[in-house]
């Protein structure tokens, strides 16, 4: 069993920048890969970006490419999603989650969810 817990979204202005945590407790951390998605208001939860449990490899959906760095600390149990450039249609609560395999993109092959935080980015 995995706890997750998201932390750091606000009120930004387009052009801004926020920074996203996500503190993992339970079992071992590191084993697995971590991923942050989003939903919209009315809409399907979308994958954002993942990150390997190394570390070292990375990938994103092409609306954030660019903008959004995904990282993780394993010591600290934690990984970040730092958003830059916000623009507006990035508005979401944001979600990060685990998966025990690279590379996985999908809402269904992700085994723990954490609650969510809400970004909302005004024009």
């Amino acid at each position: 069993q995995v706890q997750l817990e998201e932390s750091g979204g606000g009120l930004v202005q387009a052009g801004g920048s926020l920074t996203l945590s996500c503190v993992a407790s339970g079992r071992t951390f590191s084993s697995y890969a971590m991923g942050w998605f989003r939903q919209a208001p009315g809409k399907g939860r979308e994958f954002v970006a993942a990150i390997r449990w190394s570390g070292v490899r990375t990938y994103y959906a092409e609306s954030v490419k660019g903008r959004f760095t995904i990282s993780r600390d394993n010591a600290k149990n934690t990984v970040y999603l730092q958003m830059n450039s916000l623009k507006p249609e990035d508005t979401a609560v944001y979600y990060c989650a685990t998966a025990q395999r690279w590379l996985v993109l999908t809402e269904s092959e992700y085994t723990y969810w954490g609650q969510g935080t809400q970004v909302t980015v005004s024009s």
